[in-house]
């Protein structure tokens, strides 16, 4: 290389640096109830415009010139991380009709190998998917949920190479090893066999909207365009699934909304018969039903049983009216799942935000809880797909204890560790780390819990960095979780904190009512009033606070950094619903009307208002803004690649400091990121360069 072409290559890169990406201004009137919106960057939605890709490869290209003296610390934290990890590992097996299932990594593998083994664990092997060789040739890869046949000779599977989760529904005999011809395009991935192991129900996508909206049944050996339609769920406010119960009797098509459910159910022995209404969808009324002998059993939030409770009746007489409870609805204590057994049932409770795994007898001689100790772990029950059993496989792990599968046995309650997360690199020691759980003060009076984690030597004042992430929304609960990735912020002095913010179920379904539609900006603050919390304690200080979150969190990021950017240092955005008002507005974004009863429906002036008010796209202003990370999928279709997009061209144009803002696109994923097991880690070790390089601590 020449020392010319040197000289110009690093005055290019200078340049460029220097002066990011402006995005040209279109401006777009976009009116509803008398108001009018002005849109700058509404052309960048148009993704088949060379225009729109050219902005996003130089916003890369930009991102890679301000970020290229931390490409080889990237590399360390990539290499370190992964270094955590045991590549040749595998899952417990567990036991479904006859076989054991497992899925196993193998070293230098970014994808796993399904496999199963006949009668027991010392058979031999039979690998059914090889995740490596399906993968070649593709930038991205995921195998869709595995359906197997009644008779263990059929095998059901999808694969998105595109990242849109829209699969292609495939079936192999896995007896020939012979993948048939059958080839169904644009489902869920995953379908459900009927017991004459012909008959395959599986759920397709509309294919603008992405909405699960269509049940078909496809038969064996014949033309998949001549697969019947047995479902149409026509609201489209709505989508819907299919499964099978554990029993094995019943097929089941639900269809659910935010607030809403409904069921029907059709022997697996007739598929060729008419689903039955479980009971017919009442506005409000979520119900999920489970099969016991000559019973159903519905877990259910009827007559206003906010933490829902447990209802029970016959197989005959199964409308709402004929309901029956069984376990009654408990105001401190939200009932989250049930499991069945022949001779037990279980119950996954949540109690002042913690989980509770409830043992119970049929025959009602004895119940017990599983006893856990710590207030920052995670308990859940996991993989059971055996209804003669007496064992319970659940998992556990806290924000400074590895993860662990264990079979217990219910009846001598016997605990079998079956694995323990491996952390490789011999530096790990649970000791070395403190997980405690604070709570802070609300505006509103209300106490917000957080789990923290950081090692023991860090000291903790204003000058300690904190990593502050949240999601809080749909009601999903980020419990508190051991990483093995995040030891690469915890040893280099950083506190992780995950703030369980309302929008989320930490503390109960009332949580998440506070949280959402109209109460939404609850969220919000909930979030700032943690990281005011944790200034005032002096555990940290705007300088060294930082703030993540991803998708619906994204949202969250966007609002508080409007609402009072100056409490941070840097924010990272990950995949981030920014433009909500436009969004909620367009019917034809993938999962919009379905969203309607956790935002509220912009075309009512009151929801559309209130959206405004917080949309952050829309609050953008002229103010000084935290350092900024912002990261999405061009594929991505959960949040389209075009919000951050525009909201980064608007923050460019509008913000008043000289902090990072950067923007990268992954042009070949959706809205998970890479798809490779390995590969995604390089994505962490981006946001976490990006953390340290801000902190000073990437030598």
């Amino acid at each position: 290389m020449s020392l010319i072409f040197v000289f110009l290559f690093y005055n290019e890169v200078c340049m460029s640096v220097k002066h990011p990406p402006k995005a040209k201004k279109i401006p777009k009137e976009l009116v509803i109830h008398e108001d009018v919106r002005l849109d700058n960057y509404y052309w960048l939605n148009e993704k088949e415009n060379k225009e729109v890709i050219s902005y996003l490869e130089a916003e890369n290209e930009y991102y890679n010139a301000l970020t290229a003296h931390t490409k080889d610390f990237q590399e360390t934290l990539f290499q370190e991380m992964k270094g955590r990890i045991k590549e040749d590992d595998s899952s417990v097996p567990y036991r479904l009709n006859g076989y054991w299932y497992s899925t196993r990594y193998i070293i230098g593998g970014e994808y796993p190998l399904y496999s199963r083994f006949e009668h027991n664990l010392d058979a031999a092997e039979e690998i059914m998917f090889n995740g490596n060789d399906m993968a070649k040739g593709h930038d991205y890869f995921s195998l869709g949920g595995i359906a197997i046949s009644p008779n263990n000779s059929l095998a059901a599977f999808g694969v998105d190479t595109v990242s849109r989760r829209q699969y292609t529904l495939q079936i192999k005999n896995l007896e020939t090893g012979i993948v048939l011809d059958d080839k169904i395009e644009n489902t869920t991935g995953g379908g459900v066999w009927a017991n004459d192991n012909e008959t395959l129900f599986y759920t397709r996508k509309d294919p603008v909207t992405l909405r699960s909206d269509k049940i078909y049944k496809h038969k064996l050996g014949t033309p998949t365009s001549e697969d019947i339609l047995v479902f149409h769920e026509e609201d489209d406010t709505f989508s819907t699934f299919i499964y099978r119960t554990k029993s094995k009797k019943y097929l089941v098509i639900g269809s659910f909304s935010t607030l809403t459910s409904e069921f029907q159910i059709l022997s697996t022995n007739n598929p060729d018969g008419e689903f039955k209404v479980f009971s017919p969808r009442e506005r409000g009324l979520e119900y999920t039903i489970f099969h016991y002998e000559d019973s159903f059993y519905i877990l259910t939030n009827k007559d206003k049983a906010e933490n829902f409770k447990l209802m029970r009746t016959s197989e005959e007489k199964s409308g709402s009216e004929h309901w029956q409870e069984f376990i009654p609805h408990r105001k401190e204590v939200l009932l989250e799942d049930i499991d069945i057994f022949k001779e037990y049932y279980v119950l996954s409770e949540r109690e002042n935000g913690l989980n509770k795994i409830r043992i119970v007898r049929w025959d009602g001689t004895g119940e017990y809880f599983l006893p856990f100790d710590s207030e920052t772990y995670t308990a859940y029950v996991g993989s059971n797909p055996d209804f003669d059993t007496e064992i319970l496989r659940y998992s556990y792990n806290s924000m400074a204890t590895p993860s662990s599968v264990v079979d217990f046995n219910m009846r001598t309650k016997e605990k079998d560790v079956k694995k323990e997360q491996e952390v490789l690199g011999g530096l790990f020691q649970k000791e070395n780390y403190t997980e405690l759980r604070l709570w802070a003060n609300a505006r509103d009076g209300a106490k917000i819990p957080m789990s923290v984690v950081y090692r023991k030597d860090t000291v903790l004042n204003e000058n300690t960095p904190i990593l502050q992430y949240a999601y809080g929304s749909y009601g999903s609960t980020i419990d508190p979780y051991f990483s093995t990735v995040r030891l690469s912020l915890l040893d280099r002095g950083f506190v992780y904190v995950i703030a369980h913010i309302r929008g989320g179920e930490y503390l109960g379904r009332r949580w998440y009512e506070t949280g959402k539609l109209l109460q939404k900006r609850n969220t919000f603050t909930d979030f700032i009033d943690c990281s005011k919390f944790l200034v005032e304690k002096e555990m940290t200080s705007a300088k060294h606070l930082y703030a993540m979150g991803g998708s619906a969190g994204g949202l969250l990021m966007g609002a508080i950094i409007n609402m009072q950017p100056e409490l941070y240092n840097g924010i990272i955005a990950a995949v981030p619903f920014v433009d909500v008002v436009t969004t909620m507005l367009d019917d034809s974004i993938p999962l919009t009307t379905g969203e309607y009863d956790e935002w509220g429906n912009p075309n009512e002036k009151q929801y559309y208002e209130y959206m405004k008010s917080y949309s952050p796209y829309d609050n953008v202003t002229a103010q000084a803004y935290p350092n900024m990370l912002v990261t999405t999928g061009l594929h991505d279709s959960q949040v389209q690649y075009f919000e951050p997009a525009k909201w980064v061209a608007k923050l460019r144009e509008l913000k008043t400091d000289k902090n990072q803002l950067v923007l990268n696109t992954n042009m070949e994923a959706g809205h998970g990121g890479a798809s490779g097991r390995f590969e995604s880690l390089r994505e962490v070790a981006k946001e976490y360069a990006f953390l340290l390089d801000l902190e000073g601590k990437i030598s």
